[in-house]
C-alpha cells in the first residue's frame, strides 16, 4: 500500500472518530457554526462513514470498512430509536437493513479468514 493512502485512510478514521465523539466542536472548527438539531445525528453519522472509508483504505480486507459502517449505523439509529431522540417512519426498516447487511458482511469476512 502506498505512503499517500495509508496517510489518507490515517485522516479519514481520525476525522470520522471527532465527528463521532464531538460534531459540534469539528463543527465549529471546521464551519466556524455551531451544529445544532438534526445536524448532530447527522454529522454523528458521516463519523462512521469516515471510519468505514478509512478503514476499508486501511491494508486488511476492505470488507471490514463496510462492515463497521454497517453495523454502526445501525447501533447508532436503534440507540437514538431507543432514546426517543429519532421517530422517523422508515427509522426501523433502516436499522433492520443495516443489521442484515452487516452480518451478510461479517459472514463473508469469516469465510474469507477461515480459507
Amino acid at each position: 500500500m502506498s505512503r499517500a493512502l495509508t496517510f489518507a485512510a490515517l485522516v479519514e478514521i481520525l476525522t470520522g472518530a471527532a465527528l463521532l465523539l464531538a460534531p459540534a466542536l469539528v463543527g465549529q472548527l471546521l464551519l466556524g457554526e455551531d451544529l445544532a438539531g438534526i445536524a448532530v445525528p447527522v454529522a454523528r453519522i458521516l463519523g462512521i462513514a469516515l471510519l468505514g472509508l478509512g478503514i476499508a483504505c486501511w491494508p486488511g480486507p476492505p470488507i471490514a470498512g463496510m462492515l463497521v459502517y454497517g453495523a454502526g449505523v445501525a447501533v447508532y439509529l436503534a440507540w437514538l430509536g431507543f432514546r426517543g431522540e429519532a421517530t422517523g417512519v422508515l427509522l426501523w426498516p433502516v436499522v433492520v437493513l443495516h443489521v442484515v447487511v452487516a452480518a451478510l458482511l461479517l459472514r463473508v469476512l469469516v469465510a474469507d479468514w477461515r480459507r
